[in-house]
């Protein structure tokens, strides 16, 4: 470490509540994504209130902790959250009304629309990894729109964390960028593993059988993904080209099914944006120059995902209408998750001249009822609920998948996808859909 990056360093670091003094009313705060996130920082954020500080707006990804500035409505004057992908803490803050969802897809989500027409300061909290001998550090688990806040002036205000892993690509960031540092060896958050059932396994082999050798895959997280990943382990000379790095390609990294050696684009590198999992992943990343983190704006660029070699991307939905509409972010009007790279991996996928794209569904869920009590209801329904959103248009779909069959719906008629949709129906509600097909004229 040379002596002027020492020096830098020492002199930018400050206790979390100095940190949270720098930052001024109006500010536009841009929290660190999942993982990534600066929990000691975000876990006091509330403080500023105490300061003085008022009409900051919050704009975050994926909040892995139940935090006080966005569950509490007492601080909404101080600070307004702006989602992008809402977790369950978000959902139950929604109805205070002192949060919000930001509907976009993640390749063009970060914009400087987002402060600059308000005249706002920009601030970053994220996180990095310690700082090497030639000055630089990395922001980890991240760099979705992380780096990029950073390229378009940011004040950064970073907690460094020596128990986050090292990664490469558009990671690295300078000690001269950075304003304040909070020094803090908290655990790193992980996800606990998802058990894969036997819905979860059907699904995963209708997938992999479509799925052929020397093909780039995107993969989300849950029991779907983790299927789809556990079957592919048979495949040959896969790649990764992805929005989120999993435990599930690990293992297919680790088992050989993946060795990227046919990919167009960063030959023998897995990519992403960023990086979610166990510890067992976080310790695959670190200082791995086979992964690379890049901007999410490049990542998830339908343009750049569509240059992959017979890409394929595999995501899941909450429901599917008869007309191929996929509701898989909000249930009815009330916002559940969040968009993310569904349309962007999708339509990507589908820019590839050999390239495939997959919508998975449970064909069935339970509800409560308005007694209160458990019922079993379709998943593929005539129509989405009233005010679901669409995440992915009638016009974008390709593959949809359940445990009773796949179904191809791209280019195909409106009658055609009602045919299609419904043979991958449960049974037990097969004959009421055909009966709402035709009184609804959905042909």
């Amino acid at each position: 470490m040379t002596v002027n990056a020492n020096g830098a360093y020492k002199s930018k670091i400050k206790t979390i509540d100095e940190a949270l003094k720098t930052i001024k009313s109006k500010d536009f705060i841009i929290a660190a994504m999942a993982g990534s996130e600066p929990i000691p920082l975000l876990e006091k954020l509330h403080k500023i209130k105490e300061y003085g500080v008022r009409g900051c707006e919050l704009s975050n990804c994926l909040p892995m902790r139940d935090y006080e500035f966005i569950k509490n409505p007492h601080y909404s004057d101080t600070i307004f959250t702006a989602g992008w992908f809402y977790s369950p803490v978000m959902r139950k803050a929604h109805d205070f009304g002192n949060v919000s969802f930001a509907p976009q897809h993640l390749h063009s989500s970060f914009t400087k629309r987002l402060y600059a027409r308000d005249n706002r300061r920009l601030v970053l909290l994220c996180t990095c990894a310690s700082m090497d001998k030639h000055g630089y550090l990395s922001l980890s688990l991240g760099t979705t729109y992380e780096r990029q806040a950073i390229d378009e002036g940011a004040y950064v205000i970073a907690v460094v964390n020596s128990k986050l892993p090292r990664t490469f690509g558009d990671t690295l960031v300078h000690i001269s960028e950075i304003d304040v540092i909070v020094e803090s060896d908290y655990k790193v958050p992980t996800l606990p593993e998802v058990p894969i059932n036997d819905k979860d396994q059907k699904i995963g082999e209708f997938i992999a059988e479509m799925v052929e050798d020397g093909s780039t895959i995107q993969l989300g997280i849950g029991g779907i993904p983790n299927a789809v990943a556990k079957a592919l382990k048979s495949k040959k000379h896969l790649g990764i080209h992805t929005e989120m790095f999993t435990d599930g390609m690990v293992d297919l990294i680790q088992c050989g099914a993946v060795d990227n050696s046919h990919k167009t684009i960063y030959r023998g590198q897995s990519i992403a944006t960023f990086a979610l999992g166990s510890q067992r992943l976080y310790d695959f990343i670190d200082d791995n120059p086979s992964v690379i983190l890049k901007y999410g704006k490049w990542t998830n660029n339908p343009y750049i995902v569509g240059q992959n070699h017979k890409m394929v991307s595999i995501n899941t939905s909450i429901e599917v209408d008869l007309f191929g509409q996929c509701a898989s972010e909000s249930i009815g009007s009330m916002q559940f998750s969040g968009t993310g790279g569904q349309t962007d991996t999708a339509v990507g996928a589908q820019n590839c001249s050999e390239g495939k794209s997959f919508i998975a569904l449970y064909s069935t869920t339970k509800v409560k009822n308005e007694e209160g009590e458990k019922v079993t209801i379709s998943k593929i329904v005539p129509m989405l609920k009233h005010g679901a959103a669409v995440s992915l248009s009638r016009n974008d779909v390709d593959y949809v998948v359940t445990e009773y069959g796949i179904v191809r719906l791209r280019g195909r008629t409106i009658k055609e996808r009602v045919e299609r949709l419904i043979s991958i129906a449960h049974p037990d509600f097969r004959d009421e859909l055909s009966f709402e097909a035709k009184k609804n004229r959905i042909w």
